[in-house]
């Protein structure tokens, strides 16, 4: 096939054949009519054999393609009557792979019951309906050696012996009245003797060769031709064809038709098998529902099933009916196997788009506002339908699939997510509540705390209960949407008042770890202001010991409230053992305190719970200890106040020493009325020596001695004089200039840069003597910044600012910033 190119004609060849009696002159008509060379029998040395089996050409100058099989005759004696399998198979597999068979008979044999080969086509007619697809086959019978009987006379015979032999053919229920030109094209056709008249035998066969052109087109020998093979699988179809024909050796026993029937139906079942996995629209329908799922996927998979079964029905229906059945069977079975992992595939779509569509339903009803058991009962029934309707649209009719398990699966996974959902929720419920009742109560409780007194803990059981009362109805309301059990939902609402509780207990044990710095603040408070919160000025006329007294007691009283959490209203003597042991105790003699035992000598308080108690009465008396020693000092800085005011307030001298002053300087003040000129220069005078004062600092000079003091005043006096004499005369040249300028302007002419000048060095006490040399350095023109001074304290300043707070002790023992009172020096300045 493939040394004669016949591979790659694709659809566009034919095949001839031709059969009939041994010695007939097959060969001799198949080299005149188509080119061939098949062995012709040579006359001069007998009749006998001459073409064993099968042998295969292809035509010569004829188009299309045409391939020729010259069969071994038939009725020949070297077989014998005995051995007619081989005719039979070899005639058989003309009618299966041609096109166009030639019959090759005599022309002497029309009419003969047993010649023409009747028994070998009526054989041939019943095998080929039952074995192979029927196709449509032309069957050209080539009458030899013509009489002078016309063809008219012996075509009519020939076909009433063809159609007797068609008609005595069992043949299936759905072609008993089919008529044999459905299947077979009968022509008939005469050539005169080869041997007596060969130019004219020779002239009609090349007429008759006209007509195998374009054998295949329409109106053609075979332009009616069903089921041909391409070529390029003509080769594997023979073979095949051979192969079954040549394993069914005797045609005529009963157990071939099963044998035929089972290999058959197998070849068929397998063939629609691999036809339907390599379907293009199962490929496409297999390869869509990996990615999703399909709509309408059961119609699409039962169709495509079910065309392929049908195909193997309408093949198979020619075989055995019981081998059928069970080969439609394991081919159904085969099939679903193919197919049910993409159902499987689909469900698990089904299923996570039931679990999706559960969630958002779910999400959207409970933003509506709907309660919590409710959506899950409407969007749980919602999303298993859907599934349901899913699963059903997804079942093929072919199978009796069951997917109640992923259903339950299904219920699991939203009973899952319900969970999940419900325990979020239900946490962010409480910890919505949680987080209002922190927030109520958090800074008001610490507000109480910062203002204890005797109804702190009353004030606090009141806002406890009322915050709870508006918070937790709320929240036992928002938890019926649940639907829970009465204990649950009590049990939650419980809790969450002993959240609350917490919150108080664990401020009240902060603020308690605070108690010795609110125990200061509380004494600075009351000690440093009067009842009107108005700092206290210490004039010496205030009871220090007294105030001090009130401000411990205040403390003290913090301290006592502070101590233990009361959550009840019963009173208890926590105040009471503190006053009378650390605040009265302290004012009793030792012998007193000696005498009697120390209730604070303990580690729990009288009538209150070890679990309540915040600071024991051991640390109490620890911490009583320490406050004292941290607020001592701030009694003693307010005590060395009012002295130091009355010390300020005797320095003026005694009322009989200014009437002496009065008496004996009565001349010098008459002379300085007399003459103006000596009061003016004792002003200008005074000026002057304050200005240097102001410069020199000479409070601060003197505060570390006076020997120090006056060698510091000494060695910085001429230099500040000189600076201010400098200041005074340059104040007076930029006067002249700008003088000057506002009487003789001259806009076109650019203005001179003003003459350098050096401003006044101040000189603070500390500053180094490397400062003092530069003063008599020549006149640098770079401008010295003024030295800042320490600002004097101001005499109307509140001795008791500096005993404002306890945190202020350490900030008034360190020496003051350096400061320069700008607005004095420069008044000093412009006086001068």
């Amino acid at each position: 096939m493939a040394a004669a190119g016949v591979a790659g004609c694709g659809l566009s060849y034919a095949v001839v054949s031709i059969m009939g009696p041994q010695s007939s002159g097959k060969s001799t008509l198949l080299n005149q009519l188509f080119g061939t060379n098949f062995r012709e029998m040579d006359a001069f040395r007998g009749r006998s054999q001459t073409t064993k089996g099968i042998w295969i050409a292809r035509c010569v100058g004829v188009e299309p393609c045409t391939v020729v099989l010259d069969l071994e005759g038939t009725d020949g004696r070297e077989r014998g009557e005995d051995d007619t399998a081989f005719e039979k198979q070899s005639a058989l597999f003309a009618l299966a792979i041609s096109d166009i068979v030639l019959i090759n008979m005599w022309c002497h044999d029309i009419g003969r019951e047993q010649a023409a080969n009747k028994p070998l086509l009526k054989t041939v007619f019943q095998v080929m309906m039952r074995l192979f697809c029927p196709r449509k086959t032309t069957l050209l019978f080539v009458i030899r050696d013509k009489t002078r009987t016309p063809l008219e006379h012996l075509e009519p015979v020939l076909r009433e012996d063809i159609q007797k032999i068609w008609n005595s053919v069992a043949k299936p229920e759905a072609h008993k009245d089919t008529p044999i030109s459905e299947f077979f094209n009968v022509q008939v056709t005469a050539l005169p003797s080869f041997e007596e008249k060969e130019e004219q035998f020779r002239e009609q066969v090349q007429q008759l060769r006209q007509r195998f052109a374009n054998s295949i087109a329409p109106g053609g020998l075979a332009g009616d031709r069903r089921g041909v093979v391409p070529a390029s699988g003509f080769l594997f179809s023979s073979q095949q064809i051979w192969k079954v024909i040549r394993e069914n050796k005797d045609l005529d026993l009963p157990a071939h038709k099963v044998m035929v029937a089972t290999v058959r139906c197998d070849e068929i079942a397998n063939e629609k098998f691999s036809c339907l996995t390599s379907d293009a629209e199962w490929m496409d329908l297999e390869s869509a529902v990996q990615s999703g799922p399909v709509p309408g996927f059961g119609k699409k998979l039962g169709y495509i099933v079910d065309v392929h079964m049908q195909e193997y029905d309408k093949e198979a229906i020619y075989f055995d009916e019981a081998v059928r059945t069970e080969k439609r069977q394991l081919l159904k079975s085969r099939v679903l196997n193919l197919v049910q992992p993409a159902f499987q595939k689909m469900l698990v779509h089904l299923r996570t788009r039931a679990l999706e569509k559960y969630k958002t339903d779910l999400n959207l009803t409970l933003e509506s506002g709907k309660g919590f058991a409710a959506s899950v009962r409407d969007t749980t029934k919602s999303s298993l339908n859907e599934f349901d309707q899913g699963c059903a649209d997804s079942v093929i009719k072919q199978a009796d699939w069951d997917y109640s398990k992923i259903l339950e699966k299904v219920r699991r996974d939203i009973e899952d997510h319900t969970l999940s959902i419900r325990e979020g929720k239900l946490s962010e419920l409480t910890n919505h509540a949680k987080e209002k009742l922190r927030k109520v109560l958090t800074e008001p409780v610490e507000s109480l705390f910062d203002a204890a007194g005797h109804t702190t803990w009353a004030s606090i059981r009141n806002l406890f209960k009322r915050e709870t009362e508006a918070i937790l109805p709320e929240f036992r309301k928002n938890l019926a949407g649940f639907e829970m059990e009465s204990a649950s939902s009590e049990g939650m609402v419980s809790n969450l008042r002993d959240y609350a509780r917490s919150i108080v207990e664990n401020k009240a044990k902060e603020e308690a770890g605070k108690v010795l710095m609110h125990m200061k603040e509380r004494f600075t408070t009351v000690f440093s202001h009067d009842k009107d919160s108005i700092p206290r000025v210490w004039t010496g006329k205030e009871d220090v010991r007294a105030i001090a007294k009130d401000a411990r007691s205040a403390a003290l009283k913090l301290l006592s409230v502070m101590a233990a959490i009361r959550w009840d209203e019963k009173p208890d003597r926590i105040e009471n053992i503190l006053t009378s042991t650390l605040l009265d105790g302290s004012v009793t003699s030792k012998g007193a305190s000696a005498s009697s035992s120390d209730p604070l000598a303990s580690t729990t308080w009288e009538d209150v719970s070890p679990k309540y108690t915040l600071i024991t009465p051991s640390q109490c008396k620890s911490l009583w200890k320490q406050f004292k020693t941290e607020t001592e000092f701030t009694i003693t800085q307010a005590v060395s106040t009012q002295q130091a005011h009355r010390r300020g307030n005797g320095r003026l001298p005694p009322p009989w020493a200014m009437v002496a002053i009065a008496v004996l300087g009565f001349n010098e003040i008459m002379v300085l009325l007399r003459n103006p000129i000596y009061l003016f220069l004792l002003f200008v005078g005074y000026l002057l020596v304050k200005a240097l004062a102001v410069q020199l600092d000479i409070n601060r000079e003197f505060q570390n001695g006076v020997v120090p003091g006056i060698i510091s005043v000494t060695a910085k006096l001429v230099p500040t004089l000189q600076n201010i004499l400098n200041k005074v005369a340059t104040e007076q040249q930029q006067g002249h200039h700008q003088e000057a300028a506002t009487e003789a302007p001259h806009p076109q002419q650019q203005p001179q840069p003003p003459q350098q000048q050096l401003p006044p060095l101040l000189l603070s006490p500390r500053s180094p003597m490397s400062e003092l040399r530069r003063l008599h350095m020549p006149f640098s023109p770079v401008p010295l910044s003024p030295v800042r001074k320490a600002a004097p304290p101001s005499p109307s300043s509140s001795p008791s600012s500096t005993v404002s707070s306890p945190r202020n002790v350490g900030e008034d023992q360190k020496p003051r910033a350096i400061v320069e009172p700008e607005n004095e020096s420069n008044n000093a300045y412009s006086i001068v």
